[in-house]
Formats: C-alpha cells, sequence, structure tokens
C-alpha cells in the first residue's frame, strides 16, 4: 500500500511554468511505476506523463512533449512533472498515480493504476 500527495498547482499565466510534486508513503516507493494524470471539467481523465520504476522508461502525451518533464528521485520517495509553456488547455486537476511492478514498461492507463492522490489544480490563465 502506498499513500500519495500532490503539491506544487497554482495560478499561472500562459507561457509559465509550475513543478508538481508528488510525495509517496511507505519504503518501497521504488517499487513503483508511477503516472501522471489530469482531467479537466467535462472531460475524462487522461494520462501525461508516466515513468517506470528506475527513472530510465518515460511516456509523455503529445499534447505535453517538449514541454513537461517526468522525474523522480527514489530517495525521497517523490515524483516530479516539471510543466513549462503553459497553455490555458493544460489548466485541470493533476492526479499521480502508482503501480507496483520494476519494469523497463511504462504504464499509460487509468485502469493499469492502483493508487491514486487527491489531485492538485492547475490553471492557466490567457
Amino acid at each position: 500500500q502506498v499513500q500519495l500527495v500532490e503539491s506544487g498547482g497554482g495560478l499561472v499565466q500562459t507561457g509559465g511554468s509550475l513543478r508538481l510534486s508528488c510525495a509517496a508513503s511507505g519504503r518501497t516507493f521504488s517499487a513503483y511505476a508511477m503516472g501522471w494524470f489530469r482531467q479537466a471539467p467535462g472531460k475524462e481523465r487522461e494520462i501525461v506523463a508516466a515513468i517506470n520504476w528506475s527513472g530510465r522508461s518515460t511516456y509523455y502525451a503529445d499534447s505535453v512533449k517538449g514541454r513537461f518533464t517526468i522525474s523522480r528521485d527514489n530517495a525521497k520517495n517523490t515524483v516530479y512533472l516539471q510543466m513549462n509553456s503553459l497553455k490555458p488547455e493544460d489548466t485541470a486537476v493533476y492526479y499521480c498515480a502508482a503501480r507496483p511492478g520494476r519494469t523497463t514498461l511504462v504504464v499509460t492507463t487509468t485502469q493499469e493504476y492502483d493508487f491514486w492522490g487527491q489531485g492538485t489544480q492547475v490553471t492557466v490563465s490567457s
């Protein structure tokens, strides 16, 4: 079992940057693949980025490639999402998620994740 707490959301202007953090409880954080998802009002939750347990494999949705970077620090039990060049369409509640497994694969669908944080709001003004 792992508990996840996101932080770092807020209000930013178009073109600005934010860094989201997701702190995980427990001593086995390095055994989990991690992902960042987002959900805008009236829309389904969608994958933003994912990272495998070691950090060597990553995935990005086409909409954020070149602007967002996912990373993790297993010593600090934390996964990050650096978001640059933010756009109004990035406005959403951002969630981190965890799935047990030490593989080279990244996990990109909501159904594959077992644990979720409570979410943090990101609002990008135009």
